[in-house]
Parts: structure tokens; C-alpha cells; sequence
């Protein structure tokens, strides 16, 4: 009896194990029905878009003409019509000259000289003595005033007192053989009486006396005002095989007995290249009296804009000029160079250096050329045409966006037609707008009787 029991239990939780499996097997597929059914409709909703993206790719779209009899909006379309006209007339053509062929990397050439002779002192100046370079570039200097340090030879002396830490009170306050950046030689370690005075500084071994002790300053060359500046600049333009020169005597006299003679002008003497030094600085707006003092670096910029649809001869230079260093209110502005004059003393090497300050001229040429050519008026006009396109974008976008608040311009303007066309009565339908035909052209016409 016991052991029927038992089997009875046993059989029993067979039973619910199986039940719960059973359960579990239909909850399974449940599930996979479910997450097939979803994988089914994603892909079959993947497959609905691809297709119905393939036939719209085929499809062609042209755009369907309305009239829409607005006024502020038609005044908006001629407004925005004019501006984008204008632009390509006035700008891109007559300004920019769109339609012509362009150069703007010429060759070119340039020689100098400054011509004068001045008094100084005793002596009279040429251009020899104040003019460097003397080979004639496209950077030339004049000196207008010097400084000469007579009779430096090499040896020792006291550091000039402005150099940082050349003062001194014992000689451990001077480090033997360390340079300084404005030094003006190497230190042997000494501290020595600064010539007459009763302070003292480091000693230096160097060109000796130091150029700030014994410098001996000249007065200006205030006659370098009338110098002559000679500037011959030579341009090529190969794309174009032209080349021109800014030297050019009038008709019936030598070009030789022209240039000896002339000095340029805007209007009268376009093409004589000689520049008075005086009016070069006037032109960059310097006073020359303080470019003698501190000497100044003014930059000559010659520029060739020529239309070569017009004869060569109307490709004429024109000139500006303009202070290119620093400005004279700064420490270190001008412009100043030195230079030595080496000889024989006593049977001792000895040299007079010499500082001289002056104004350098740098020749800068810009250059650019045109012509006439068919493949750039053809872009530029096809983009013109283009560009006024946009007019009808734009006013498509304030109609639909701000004037058609019932939607009756967007179902006139949007229509689809396919290959099945079931024809149907033409009967004309009135509307309280227009008379709209249900068949018939592209062509509608809405005009302000469309209650908005």
C-alpha cells in the first residue's frame, strides 16, 4: 500500500513537470512568433521604401508655370530680379572684367640710380659717396646724415655705461670673457675709471674708443631733397606676349634728351621715371627734415592694370608710396647701417667706422593683364543666367511660406501624372478664385481674388 502511494506522488510530479514545460515550450514560440513577425514587417517595410525609392528615381519632374497676380509678391520677384542682373552687369563684368582672360604673375625688371651733387661743408657729394647700392637694384639707399668714430684700433677700454651691468665697484663685478647682447666687446675682468669720470665699468677688449664715446655727428645733407631717384621697371606679360616699359619720351623728341630733362607727373609726364627724393617722401606722407634725422625705409609700389583689348599703349604704371618700417615714434624705428674704412697708422691697424643714416627705397611691382576670351564669358554668362534663378526660388518660398495659408497655391503648383490617364469631361469649374479648366495646359492662372 506504501509503495503504491509513492508511485502515485511520483507519477504526479511527473506530470506538472511536464506541464510547466509544456508551458514553456508554447511561451517559446509565442515569443518566436512574435519577434518573426517583427523581423517580417521591418523587412518588409525596408523592401516597400527601396522600391518605391527605385520607381521615384525614374520618375521626371518639370516645373509647372503659374501666374499668380499678386503684387507685393510680383514686386519682390522684379526687385530681387534687378539686383542679381545688376550685380553681374556693373561687378562681375564692367568691374571685375569676367569675361576676359587674365595674367597675374608677369615678369619683371627693375634698375635704379640717384642722380644729384650736394655741398656739404667743404666738400661737394655725388652720387658715388651717398648712393648705395652702386649696382643699381631694386633696394637703393641715399645717406643723409653720418656719424664717424675716427682712429679705432684694437685693445681695451671701458664698456659704455648704457650696456646692461657694465657698472661696476670692484673687479669680481665683472666676469672675465662673458659677452653681453649689447656689448660692445669682450670683458677682461677688470673694473677700470670710465675715461674722466669718477664712476667706473667693466673693461672690454674691442675697436677702442667705443662708438658712443667718441662718435663725431654731422650735420643732415638737407639738400638730398632734390635728389634725383631714377626707377626703370621693364614687365612681361608671356600669356600674352606684351611687354612694356615705364620709359617714354613724347612724340618728336630723343628719349635720352627727354629723361635728362624731366620729372614725373600723374598727368603730364606719366612715363618719365625720375622721382625727386623730396616727393617721394611727401607722397608717403613723411617729413623729410625728420627722415635726415632718423632715417626711414619708404616702399615704391608700381602697379600694371592693362586691358589689352585695348591697344598696348593705354597700359600705362601707376605709383603709391609708403613708409614700410616701423614708425618714428619707436626706439629702434629709421633705418641706419654701418660701415668701416680700414688703414694704416704708425704701422698700426686702425679704422673709422662710420654710421650713416638714410631713407631706402624698395622697388615692389604688382601686374596684371586681360584679354578677351570665349571660355571664361561663356561661364561667367551661363552662371549669370543661372544665378537669376534664384529669384523664383525665392519667391516660391515667401508664397508657399507666408502668402498661401489656405493651401491653395501648393495644390495648384504640386501635380502628379502617370502613364494611365483616365480622361475625363473638360467641363470648366468656377471657383470663387479663378476659372480653373479641369483639363487642359500646365498654364494657371490665381490671381488676388484667392481668399488667404
Amino acid at each position: 500500500m506504501r509503495a503504491d502511494t509513492e508511485q502515485h506522488q511520483i507519477e504526479q510530479k511527473t506530470k506538472n513537470v511536464e506541464g510547466w514545460k509544456n508551458i514553456f515550450q508554447k511561451t517559446a514560440r509565442s515569443s518566436s512568433l512574435k519577434m518573426s513577425e517583427g523581423l517580417y514587417t521591418a523587412v518588409m517595410g525596408v523592401r516597400d521604401f527601396l522600391k518605391e525609392y527605385f520607381n521615384g528615381f525614374w520618375d521626371y519632374e518639370t516645373p509647372k508655370m503659374m501666374v499668380i497676380k499678386n503684387r507685393p509678391l510680383g514686386v519682390i520677384y522684379r526687385a530681387v530680379q534687378f539686383l542679381v542682373i545688376t550685380y553681374f552687369i556693373w561687378y562681375v563684368f564692367i568691374s571685375q572684367k569676367a569675361y576676359q582672360q587674365s595674367e597675374t604673375h608677369p615678369e619683371s625688371s627693375v634698375y635704379t640710380l640717384i642722380k644729384g651733387k650736394a655741398v656739404h661743408g667743404d666738400d661737394v657729394l655725388d652720387n658715388v659717396e651717398y648712393a648705395h647700392p652702386p649696382e643699381g637694384v631694386d633696394v637703393i639707399s641715399t645717406t643723409l646724415r653720418r656719424e664717424f668714430t675716427y682712429d679705432q684700433r684694437q685693445g681695451t677700454c671701458p664698456e659704455h655705461f648704457s650696456v646692461d651691468n657694465a657698472n661696476c665697484t670692484t673687479d669680481s663685478d665683472c666676469l672675465p670673457g662673458l659677452p653681453n647682447f649689447d656689448s660692445h666687446g669682450i670683458r677682461t675682468g677688470r673694473c677700470i675709471q670710465y675715461h674722466n669720470h669718477l664712476f667706473k665699468t667693466c673693461e672690454i677688449k674691442a675697436w677702442c674708443p667705443i662708438e658712443e664715446y667718441a662718435a663725431v655727428r654731422e650735420p643732415p645733407l638737407v639738400q638730398a631733397i632734390n635728389f634725383t631717384v631714377f626707377i626703370r621697371n621693364s614687365i612681361h606679360f608671356p600669356k600674352f606676349k606684351v611687354l612694356r616699359v615705364n620709359v617714354e619720351s613724347p612724340p618728336g623728341m630723343k628719349t635720352k634728351k627727354y629723361l635728362k630733362r624731366c620729372h614725373y607727373h600723374e598727368e603730364n609726364a606719366p612715363y618719365c621715371p625720375n622721382f625727386r627724393l623730396g616727393y617721394i617722401a611727401n607722397q608717403a606722407r613723411e617729413n623729410f627734415t625728420e627722415l635726415c634725422k632718423t632715417g626711414g625705409v619708404i616702399g615704391v609700389f608700381i602697379n600694371w592694370d592693362c586691358n589689352l583689348d585695348l591697344d598696348p599703349s593705354h597700359c600705362k604704371p601707376t605709383y603709391t608710396f609708403r613708409r614700410l618700417d616701423l614708425r618714428k615714434d619707436l626706439a629702434d624705428s629709421g633705418y641706419y647701417y654701418r660701415f668701416a674704412k680700414y688703414y694704416d697708422k704708425n704701422g698700426v691697424e686702425s679704422r673709422t667706422l662710420i654710421k650713416a643714416y638714410g631713407i631706402r627705397l624698395d622697388i615692389i611691382v604688382h601686374g596684371q593683364a586681360g584679354k578677351f576670351s570665349v571660355i571664361p564669358t561663356i561661364i561667367s554668362t551661363v552662371t549669370a543666367l543661372t544665378s537669376v534663378g534664384i529669384c523664383s526660388i525665392i519667391c516660391d518660398w515667401i508664397m508657399l511660406t507666408f502668402i498661401d495659408k489656405n493651401e491653395v497655391y501648393s495644390e495648384r503648383k504640386f501635380d502628379e501624372v502617370s502613364k494611365k490617364v483616365t480622361k475625363e469631361p473638360t467641363d470648366t469649374i468656377r471657383t470663387e478664385f479663378s476659372f480653373i479648366s479641369s483639363y487642359g495646359s500646365n498654364h494657371s492662372d490665381l490671381s488676388d481674388g484667392v481668399p488667404l
